[in-house]
């Protein structure tokens, strides 16, 4: 089993669909095993987006960033990583499926609704910027309610 982080990006905080997007991850069968909202300060954006830190649209996806609370999730599944972006869809809203997170709620390249890990080491990294030592727990699902 895999974890995996998925950050809710302002547009889908803003755009109240953080509930379908969270209930679309548990009902395609993803354990929720952290989540936590905050505000994403300069220092976490510049470490998390390295790789673009130096481009020049980067203060825009910083401000949009902190345009409102995101919410950090850690998902657990069979082959979480790979699944989840299955189900999210390509960065590029405008070449996603319908049917997918992002086909059905995101724009374009920034405003896409999620971040999702694109691969186990990175969720590992990113997993440990987003959450803090006991908060992303291990539990085993016992109890079931009816369907």
């Amino acid at each position: 089993m895999e974890t995996t982080l998925i950050l809710l990006k302002p547009d889908c905080i803003a755009g109240r669909k953080a509930g379908e997007v969270l209930k679309r991850f548990e009902e395609a069968g993803f354990q929720i095993r952290g989540c936590r909202m905050f505000r994403a300060d300069p220092a976490l954006l510049r470490e998390h987006y390295a790789h673009i830190a130096d481009k020049p649209f980067f203060p825009e996806v910083e401000k949009f960033m902190q345009s409102t609370p995101v919410i950090a999730l850690a998902l657990a599944g069979d082959n979480a990583v790979a699944r989840v972006r299955d189900l999210i869809g390509p960065t590029d809203s405008r070449k996603a499926d319908k049917g997918t997170v992002r086909g059905d709620f995101g724009v374009d390249v920034m405003i896409n609704i999620v971040h999702a890990s694109d691969s186990n080491e990175n969720a590992q990294i990113e997993l440990g910027r987003f959450f803090q030592p006991g908060e992303i727990f291990d539990y085993e699902m016992r109890y079931h309610t009816r369907d």
